[in-house]
C-alpha cells in the first residue's frame, strides 16, 4: 500500500525574522526525498514541524489525505533521527532494540562490527557507533515514514555506503525524507529533491537549479 505525506503553506518565524513562508514538501512510499539548503534555512525546523515537536504560525500536514497533528504521538507513523543523539545514554543497546521491537541480528547483518555493542550503554559508544545505531532505528523501523537529519555525519565512508544501501532497501516499505550538508550523497540516493531558499521550497532537478538558487557555485564545461 502506498502512503503519502504532504506538508504545505508552512509559515515559521523567530524573533520577527521569517524562516519559512509557504514551504511545501511531499513524500510517498517507495521514494527518498532529499531536502537541501544552506545553514539556517529551516531544514531541521521543517522536519520537527512534520514530526510535531515544533509549533509554527501555520502549516497544513496531511498523511494519507488526513489532517494530522503531533505525528510523533501516533504509533507506526513516523520515526525521526535528529542531527544530535536521541537515545538516552544510560540505556543498554540490547534494551534499546528490545523496547523498539527491532531485531538486533538484522542490524548486525548490515553492520557486523556493532555486534560487540550488545551489552554496552549507549553513552559508552563512540560517536560513529551511536550514529549508526540511531540512523538504523529510524530507517528500519516498521513505520510509514522516516525523517533523517544529517545521517552521514560522524560516520566513516564505509558506513556511509551501507547507510545508503539500507535507505535504498527500506524505501520499498516507507517514504524517507533526508537532509545532509554532504549534498552529493543526497543527490545520489534521492528520487526527488527540494531546496529551501528564500524562505520557501523549490523542486530541483539539476546542479544548474542548485546554482541558480544560490546553493552551489556551478560552471558549465
Amino acid at each position: 500500500m502506498t502512503h503519502t505525506l504532504a506538508i504545505d503553506s508552512v509559515e515559521l518565524s523567530f524573533g520577527g525574522r521569517s524562516v519559512l513562508q509557504g514551504a511545501y514538501i511531499g513524500v510517498k512510499t517507495g521514494e527518498v526525498v532529499g531536502l537541501l539548503g544552506r545553514n539556517g534555512c529551516g531544514k531541521t525546523c521543517l522536519m520537527n514541524i512534520i514530526y510535531g515537536s515544533l509549533k509554527c504560525s501555520y502549516r497544513t500536514l496531511k498523511i494519507d489525505d488526513v489532517y494530522t497533528t503531533h505525528a510523533f504521538r501516533k504509533p507506526g507513523l513516523i520515526r525521526y533521527a535528529p542531527q544530535f543523539g536521541y537515545v538516552p545514554d544510560w540505556l543498554k543497546v540490547r534494551t534499546v532494540f528490545r523496547e523498539n521491537a527491532m531485531d538486533f541480528g538484522r542490524f548486525t547483518e548490515v553492520f557486523p562490527e556493532m555486534e560487540k555493542c550488545w551489552n554496552q550503554k549507549t553513552g559508552n559508544l563512540s560517536g560513529g557507533e551511536r550514529r549508526i545505531m540511531e540512523i538504523y532505528l529510524a530507517v528500519a523501523a516498521p513505520v510509514k515514514f522516516a525523517l533523517l537529519d544529517e545521517p552521514f555525519s560522524q560516520v566513516m565512508p564505509l558506513h556511509i555506503g551501507r547507510i545508503k544501501e539500507l535507505i535504498h532497501t527500506e524505501k520499498q516499505n516507507k517514504g524517507i525524507l533526508v537532509t545532509d550538508h554532504m549534498y552529493r550523497h543526497i543527490l545520489d540516493i534521492s528520487d526527488r529533491i527540494y531546496l529551501l531558499a528564500n524562505n520557501s521550497s523549490y523542486l530541483v532537478k539539476r546542479d544548474e537549479d542548485l546554482a541558480r538558487l544560490g546553493y552551489i557555485s556551478w560552471k558549465a564545461d
